[in-house]
């Protein structure tokens, strides 16, 4: 099987931001947003630039602590964006959305580090940090749906517990649709690079089976956890 992957140079990624332009054109027309879009691409391109050159560094290094403060700030990253859509941030909701992503990310993790992957040493930086960032973006957006979702069934009146149900259920439909649509629809991520790369189909298959249950379990359990968490906070307000 042909090992070698296709050279992309930046002149060439100028080909895909014709569709871009398209959806660009859309947005600011029937939004009249002008900001948003733009400032997101601009992160986007810029940070992934940095992180290039940060993989490439870290990746070479034997450090568990560099590693850990990756992590560190890749998870609190993950905690503020979440809460993007909210209207009625707090102190208090940000530590929740920590908590959760947290908590039910790590759990995940663990069981793919120590148990699945059994890797050796449990920080190999190739592994660990990829494999985190799909566990803590996917949790990140789980929460952040749930949340709006959340924040808006309370302020039409429904109670706690069907405010949490219809949350919850929104929250997974992007990662629902996935398992329905993943080999039939679609070729996710993990798979795709990897077949590009030149590995054997059915170990990059074992490979996305792994990414797609430990993306479920852990953005199941963060939201989970959150829900869980602003039960408090909804009783206070309805009293208030």
């Amino acid at each position: 099987m042909n090992t070698s992957i296709y050279h992309i140079s930046l002149l060439d990624l100028l080909w895909v931001m014709i569709p871009v332009a398209v959806v660009i054109v859309i947005y600011m027309r029937w939004t009249q947003d002008r900001n948003t879009l733009f400032y997101a691409l601009f992160r986007m391109l810029i940070q992934l630039i940095l992180i290039g050159y940060v993989l490439t560094y870290i990746f070479t290094s034997n450090s568990s602590y560099l590693v850990i403060l990756i992590l560190s700030i890749m998870l609190i990253s993950a905690s503020v964006i979440a809460l993007r859509p909210i209207q009625k941030k707090d102190k208090n909701l940000y530590l929740y959305t920590f908590i959760s992503i947290f908590a039910g990310s790590l759990f995940t993790l663990i069981m793919v580090v120590f148990g699945v992957l059994d890797l050796n040493p449990w920080y190999e930086p190739k592994f660990l940090i990829p494999l985190s960032g799909m566990i803590f973006a996917n949790s990140m957006n789980a929460v952040s749906i749930s949340a709006e979702r959340f924040e808006n069934e309370s302020e039409r009146g429904y109670s706690y517990m069907e405010a949490r149900a219809t949350s919850y259920k929104a929250a997974l439909i992007p990662i629902i649709n996935s398992l329905f649509a993943v080999g039939l629809v679609s070729l996710p991520g993990m798979m795709t690079g990897q077949i590009l790369s030149g590995v054997d189909p059915l170990i990059a298959v074992r490979y996305q089976m792994m990414v797609m249950l430990m993306i479920l379990g852990s953005a199941g359990i963060s939201v989970a956890i959150y829900l869980v968490l602003v039960e408090k906070r909804y009783s206070n307000i309805k009293k208030g």
